[in-house]
């Protein structure tokens, strides 16, 4: 006997909407799913807290999460050259992980979502459906049997591929003594900062108000750092660069991500699939994956609704995979200078159609228009090697130290 029709694997954002969009009245399926969500217990296994960003137009889903949005976006090139771009209606959006959480479960306590807190141990495919097998904080064997199974946990390494780089970084949350802000701008790459032989590195600031701000230390490169030379860089970009003057750290944030053309999974079994990150949610150049999961988690519920196997479309689509793939492999081989290239492409693309394409939502000719914008020789060079390049095995998944919520 099931013990739900489906069960969520994760509580982040790609399991807590899969779940969400699942139960209650938003199912339009014959009769309504029964759906179990299974979240690690709190502590070392539980993600941090954390910041998802993406951009839409006013009157999201998740505006009542929303906690500040931007209509204004700007890059600083390395010699202080700025770009602001308008890219309405959109709107940038941040989300913390804490607020989306909360709101997110309330709504799913509503529906009668089943809820466990166990630490997965295994997911097989059994008669009829998939086995989930782990333990509760208390040691306790936990068992439940459904008929599809979806796991947002992330993969310990991503597969083979061509080129992996890491986007790794540190964010504060500051307030200062003096209003150093503007609200309304956010300053999504700002290249005044020192930068590393191999890769590239940039300051990321979302004001909050006039006096406070996450500030974030960013590098594309391949390895992370230690949280002393973040620390360095993100004091140094805050005092030198920004001139922020006095401030109190309040809350600080980090990770990392892999920036990989490997391949993704679109299922591990008759009836497992993965989703989020594991499901290959997380855009290749930009690392964005906030928007690409809503996408994912939408389509998987309306295949279900219509009593249909949800093996649906991957996250990204094949040709911005491929675009995405030749700019990794410019970026790893020097080929390009990265900040030069994204400078550029903000000051030559409109930033509509630049957030848009960062999306995958452009048209093929619109792709050709953007890809002119950049340094077309070693692009081209760059996309005629990477059918004869190997896929070799990447390292183990680096994990960044964790850090409590507070300085």
């Amino acid at each position: 006997m099931r013990d739900a029709d489906v069960v969520v694997i994760g509580g982040g954002a790609a399991g807590l909407s899969l779940a969400r969009r699942l139960t209650g009245p938003r199912t339009r399926s014959r009769r309504p799913l029964t759906v179990a969500l299974v979240d690690a217990p709190p502590g070392e296994l539980r993600a941090a807290p954390r910041t998802w960003c993406f951009w839409e137009a006013p009157g999201g889903e998740y505006d009542a999460v929303v906690r500040a949005h931007w209509g204004r976006l700007r890059i600083t090139g390395r010699d202080g050259r700025t770009v602001v771009g308008n890219p309405g209606p959109l709107r940038y959006k941040m989300i913390r992980s804490p607020d989306f959480e909360r709101w997110a479960g309330a709504e799913l306590d509503r529906a009668g979502c089943l809820r466990h807190e166990a630490v997965v141990e295994s997911v097989r495919d059994v008669p009829g459906g998939a086995e989930v097998r782990g333990h509760d904080a208390r040691g306790a064997s936990v068992r439940l049997l459904a008929r599809w199974v979806f796991d947002s946990r992330p993969p310990g390494r991503p597969g083979p591929a061509r080129t992996t780089l890491l986007q790794h970084f540190r964010g504060w949350f500051v307030r200062t003594a003096r209003p150093a802000f503007d609200p309304g701008v956010a300053d999504l790459m700002d290249f005044r900062t020192p930068q590393p032989r191999h890769g590239l590195a940039f300051g990321y600031v979302l004001p909050l108000g006039r006096h406070e701000a996450l500030v974030e230390y960013t590098e594309f490169s391949g390895a992370v750092l230690d949280d002393d030379a973040y620390d360095r860089a993100l004091g140094h970009y805050a005092a030198e660069v920004l001139g922020l003057g006095d401030l109190e750290v309040t809350a600080v944030e980090q990770g990392v991500i892999a920036m990989t053309d490997a391949r993704f999974p679109r299922r591990t079994g008759r009836s497992v699939f993965p989703v989020g990150v594991a499901g290959g949610a997380t855009r290749p150049a930009t690392g964005y994956s906030f928007a690409a999961t809503q996408r994912h988690t939408r389509a998987i519920a309306a295949a279900l609704a219509r009593g249909r196997t949800p093996l649906v479309p991957a996250p990204h689509g094949a040709r911005s995979l491929a675009m995405d793939a030749v700019l990794l492999r410019a970026l790893d081989t020097g080929r390009v200078d990265g900040a030069d290239l994204f400078t550029g492409l903000f000051e030559k693309v409109p930033a509509q159609r630049l957030l848009r394409f960062l999306d995958g939502r452009t048209t093929a000719l619109e792709d050709v228009a953007v890809g002119l914008r950049t340094p077309v020789r070693p692009m081209l060079r760059t996309a005629l090697e990477l059918p004869f390049l190997p896929r070799r095995p990447a390292g183990p998944r680096p994990v960044p130290a964790r850090r409590p919520a507070g300085p």
